[in-house]
């Protein structure tokens, strides 16, 4: 059954993106919000609208889109995925390669809470129902730590000490070549890829993303680096390295060399979160963690590491 809204457009959305504005006005994901435009259920004063097309204050916006089914947390065990930590307020997870952190729209692998829901784990039910308890997330081909929220209470707080910067995030990546220079930061807005698709890009209306790097160990013909995030943008690192011409290997989304990749036996992009630290939610104090390579990216490593030899 197809759900309309018809409404002007509010100042402050004046000049807004198409898919953007209609995610605030509607309380969309902005993913979803595109997918309407791309439908073409988007019209001011009987214009249809793309996406990236801007708002007009005051214009008469009408909205039409197909509701789609709630997505359920499916309780699907994951041998691989290890709790690190557990206690009555926070699980850190180390969160093995395809497994995404929550059900979505088009995903049918596992899940980090459908594994802990399989695992009898008790998780928060702030948020979405679909992503009850996550509080930040890893993408599908990443690896690495992540912490989910048990109580209400830890939700809260580590929702806001994510949004305020204070988790302290620390990534290993293997990039294409040697940046130059070999430590650095990058400074450079991203946002979705304008030729669409799930991509994303340096784009200058995106939102600003902030990204710290050093290189650890340089290779023949790439790099290992340990890379800090000062913000948290959708594939932000994988998007900040390819801009500088050094995508990560086996990051074909995003312009790797396929015959790196297969030399180094990956089928996925080289990134794990290694380290994470933050402010325990009920102690107050700070803690650590850290997680050891898996099998891939460690006999990537291994092979580079012949290569220089």
């Amino acid at each position: 059954m197809t759900e309309t809204r018809s409404l002007p457009v509010p100042e402050g959305l004046d000049g807004t993106r198409v898919d953007a504005g209609i995610a605030k006005l509607l309380g969309f994901s902005r993913t979803f919000a595109a997918e309407v435009a791309e439908a073409g259920g988007i019209s001011i004063d009987g214009r249809v609208l793309g996406k990236s097309d801007r708002l007009t204050a005051g214009g008469w916006l009408e909205v039409s889109w197909q509701p789609k089914e709630p997505v359920r947390v499916i309780p699907v065990a994951v041998p691989d995925l290890t709790v690190v930590y557990e206690d009555d307020s926070i699980l850190v997870i180390d969160k093995p390669v395809g497994v995404a952190a929550h059900p979505s729209i088009g995903w049918t692998g596992p899940t980090v809470l459908g594994a802990l829901a399989a695992a009898g784990y008790q998780v928060a039910t702030s948020g979405p129902a679909e992503r009850a308890g996550i509080v930040h997330r890893l993408d599908a081909g990443t690896s690495g730590l992540m912490v989910v929220a048990r109580s209400e209470h830890a939700y809260s707080v580590l929702k806001r000490a994510f949004h305020d910067r204070e988790v302290d995030k620390v990534y290993h990546a293997v990039v294409q070549g040697h940046p130059d220079p070999l430590t650095g930061t990058i400074d450079a807005p991203i946002g979705r890829h304008p030729r669409g698709g799930w991509r994303f890009a340096v784009v200058a209306d995106g939102k600003r993303s902030i990204t710290h790097y050093e290189t650890l160990e340089a290779f023949p013909s790439a790099s290992l680096l340990e890379i800090q995030l000062e913000t948290g943008r959708t594939h932000q690192i994988r998007v900040h390295m390819a801009a500088q011409r050094h995508p990560c290997v086996g990051d074909s989304m995003y312009g790797a060399d396929p015959t790196i990749s297969a030399r180094l036996g990956l089928t996925r992009q080289w990134l794990h979160a290694k380290q994470l630290g933050f402010t325990h939610p009920d102690s107050g104090q700070h803690v650590v963690f850290e997680s050891p390579y898996p099998a891939d990216l460690q006999h990537a490593l291994d092979v580079l590491d012949v290569d220089q030899r």
